[in-house]
């Protein structure tokens, strides 16, 4: 019976809701760990029995085994999808996880690599110059350029790209369509790569804009792999994966002056409070050189 109700709620979020492959795998991974529990502990294995104590015995559950608390907070946030998913389609009376309270989490600062570092990487290091040196560099700059999520890269088909308007079009979360506009930095380095890729692959059988070496759309490990090879090249960050270069676009706009609502529209965020974690790293930027410009804030005074 749990594993009906299961899968009827992941058609629900892949159908109804039309959420990413991505997440419908973490809603399924979190609400697997949760029915193991039920039914390794209580012997529970209808849905429709399990009650706010059993709910909170797993909570306790997961905080002493140790798991960090943003992956409690999501596991919570999935039971609760889950059983008002129940409630709303009258499998259950009342939702024995509306008053399930998460374990606060520590507010962690995005990690980004530094404007040196990215000059660096763009301007010194030198790129293979064959097909895939062309494209892994594209790939870095468009990141940079426009602070685009790793899924958003993936579906770029051809005509999103439109050189003369110098605008490009991705489709983000919760299938949103948004216009970002290019600057004039990356428009030579997308018509190279469009050369390229014509020239290697005349006939490729798809439109989507970036391929691997065999003609191929690429997919998500190795766009990963892409930029964790060059950002490893240039900085000890311990993260080095393509979200770290949306980071970066957007709190080195920040840093520079850019309106908060300009950068929320170009990262595409619903809201935002999602967008305002970078006027926090901007601070903690101001407070870093107001410590050492500062007199007083030598803490080794010289003698």
């Amino acid at each position: 019976m749990i594993e009906q109700r299961l899968q009827s709620f992941i058609r629900y979020l892949r159908y109804e809701k039309r959420y990413s492959e991505h997440t419908v795998t973490a809603y399924r991974g979190d609400l697997k760990h949760l029915t193991s529990f039920m039914e390794t502990i209580y012997a529970m294995d209808n849905p429709e029995d399990i009650q706010f104590t059993h709910l909170r015995s797993w909570t306790i559950e997961l905080v002493e085994s140790g798991i960090a608390p943003r992956s409690i907070h999501r596991k919570i946030a999935s039971a609760k999808s889950f059983f008002k998913y129940m409630l709303r389609e009258g499998f259950i009376g009342t939702n024995p996880a509306s008053k399930l309270i998460a374990p606060k989490t520590p507010k962690r600062l995005p990690t980004y690599v530094e404007e040196k570092d990215m000059r660096k990487l763009l301007e010194q290091l030198e790129f293979p110059d064959d097909f895939e040196g062309i494209r892994d560099k594209t790939i870095i700059e468009l990141f940079y350029a426009t602070g685009i999520r790793r899924a958003e890269l993936l579906g770029i088909k051809l005509p999103d790209v439109n050189i003369q308007a110098a605008t490009l079009k991705v489709l983000g979360k919760r299938n949103k369509e948004r216009i970002i506009p290019l600057g004039n930095f990356i428009i030579p380095v997308l018509a190279e790569y469009l050369d390229a890729r014509s020239k290697t692959f005349p006939e490729p059988g798809t439109d989507v804009l970036f391929l691997t070496g065999k003609g191929r759309p690429m997919y998500p490990k190795a766009v990963y792999n892409v930029v964790k090879k060059y950002l490893s090249l240039i900085t000890t960050n311990d993260y080095k994966g393509p979200h770290s270069l949306r980071h970066t676009f957007a709190t080195h706009l920040s840093n520079r002056g850019a309106d908060l609502n300009a950068v929320k529209e170009l990262l595409g965020h619903a809201n935002l409070s999602a967008t305002q974690i970078y006027v926090h790293n901007s601070i903690e930027r101001l407070k870093q050189v107001y410590e050492k410009a500062h007199p007083k804030g030598d803490k080794k005074e010289k003698k």
